[in-house]
């Protein structure tokens, strides 16, 4: 027998996605905002090697 969902529960799996997303997000954001000064600091000593100063 086949599994047919409700029609009230069709919304609830796209509600239960976008909290993932939201929740996905928010961890990128975080990880970001926490290694982001470093990541620039790396890029600009490339440049700068790279421009020979």
């Amino acid at each position: 027998m086949f599994y047919m969902p409700r029609q009230d529960e069709e919304g609830q799996g796209l509600v239960e996605y976008a909290l993932i997303l939201v929740l996905v997000a928010i961890v990128v954001i975080a990880i970001l905002a926490i290694v982001g000064p470093q990541i620039g600091n790396i890029f600009s000593r490339v440049t700068n090697g790279l421009a020979g100063t």
